[in-house]
């Protein structure tokens, strides 16, 4: 599992905005999963928004609590008590169990803290994707709160989202989909 925190610069050498992702998933006929956690369905909302988007998405969950993260999911309890559901590690294990729950080539897991207010140390905006394609995956604690001060609930909620997708089409180009 690589583990990055965003760089502003990566979104510069890539830019591409959500729909063009989908609409690259849909050319290259790439199947896709959600789980999500703090954007709420919002990734699943993007992806589905794109006309064809039936031909690559099978579906996606919105899992809130630990408990259905496990029970669905697969993430394990050791991993929530050792890192808490906050982590790149909840994140990983959310992403492997929507790939297999759905049978897909590439799944999104996302989890963190929407906001309004932090948790422990942890501020709003504190945002784990973890993105699969086959057995590659890439991770990254987005840390929403440093692209935008005080985000408000809504903002988190949409550039991480909106990220998500560009991890996603980010992974598949530097594996040679591109």
């Amino acid at each position: 599992m690589e583990i990055r925190k965003y760089d502003k610069s990566v979104t510069k050498t890539i830019d591409t905005p959500w729909e063009d992702v989908v609409k690259y998933l849909i050319d290259k006929g790439i199947t896709i999963s959600t789980a999500e956690s703090c954007t709420g369905g919002m990734i699943s909302q993007m992806i589905t928004s794109v006309a064809g988007a039936s031909d690559i998405f099978p579906g996606g969950i919105c899992t809130y609590s630990e408990q259905i993260k496990q029970k669905t999911l697969g993430v394990k309890k050791q991993t929530l008590e050792m890192y808490t559901v906050y982590s790149p590690q909840v994140a990983s294990e959310m992403s492997l169990g929507a790939q297999k729950l759905f049978g897909t080539q590439a799944a999104v897991g996302v989890t963190g803290i929407a906001g309004p207010g932090g948790v422990g140390d942890k501020p709003a905006g504190t945002v784990y994707v973890s993105v699969r394609l086959a057995d590659k995956e890439l991770v990254r604690d987005l840390k929403v709160y440093e692209l935008v001060k005080d985000p408000d609930r809504e903002t988190v909620r949409r550039i991480s989202s909106q990220l998500a997708l560009e991890m996603v089409f980010e992974l598949c180009t530097s594996s040679g989909l591109g």
